[in-house]
């Protein structure tokens, strides 16, 4: 019988997803590329915002940086801090971010503006951490925007809006291009890269949408034929503070 509580057991499951999803070749490069588009991170501060288990905090450490990490739950600060003893992690919200004015070379924020009522004020709170010159770079996924595929199509369709709209801004992908101007940004990159699972990590992925288990099992059962296929398009847009 496990000892976890709810709430450990499902950040426990949450951060198992997290790692698989991380993992992944099309992840990895993700990650290289928005470190890339932000520049030369040598002796830079390089804020994190939503750092979760703090493997990027990390990476960007390695790559020279003064990398800091944030993420509204204390637990996965203590995870993160737990992992990478070397890095720098703070318990904060990203529209309040525990860094003074202009005090940041770079911002980073990986699969987070979703999670918030108010993108647009946590993209505001990136402009005022970032130095003057300084870049941000924005990545994640419109929770409206991924393909799967299955004998059940209105099922799937219905599974995956469902979803999006348990979320508090499932669409702000999208928008990323258009907030960061609103919020004073120029010059922005945008490209959209696309991971695709054909393993047990797009089982995995799917279980984090819903629960249904008839579809579900459908889902499993492709995975044991080697016929599962989910692919989700990654929004990556980088703009000039």
């Amino acid at each position: 019988m496990s000892t976890l509580s709810p709430t450990m057991a499902g950040m426990s499951s949450l951060l198992a997803v997290l790692d698989a999803v991380d993992a992944q070749p099309m992840s990895v490069k993700l990650r290289a590329r928005s470190y890339e588009l932000l520049g030369d991170l040598t002796g830079r501060t390089v804020l994190d915002a939503g750092c979760g288990g703090g493997r990027a905090v990390a990476e960007l450490a390695e790559h020279g940086a003064r990398a800091v990490g944030v993420d509204l739950d204390p637990e996965m600060i203590a995870v993160a801090r737990k992992r990478w003893p070397a890095g720098e992690f703070h318990v904060g919200d990203a529209c309040e971010l525990p860094l003074e004015t202009k005090s940041a070379s770079y911002y980073r924020a990986d699969k987070v503006l979703h999670t918030l009522d108010d993108p647009a004020r946590a993209v505001a709170e990136a402009r005022r951490v970032l130095a003057p010159g300084g870049r941000a770079v924005l990545l994640g996924q419109d929770w409206d925007t991924i393909a799967i595929d299955s004998d059940e199509p209105e099922a799937t369709r219905r599974l995956v809006h469902a979803k999006a709209d348990s979320l508090p801004s499932p669409r702000v992908a999208r928008r990323y291009r258009n907030l960061l101007l609103d919020a004073g940004f120029t010059d922005p990159v945008v490209e959209v890269h696309t991971a695709v699972f054909t393993d047990d990590t797009a089982l995995a992925v799917l279980h984090r949408i819903t629960d249904e288990q008839s579809w579900l099992a459908e889902q499993a059962e492709r995975a044991r034929t080697n016929r599962i296929f989910v692919a989700i398009p990654i929004f990556l847009v980088a703009a000039q503070g």
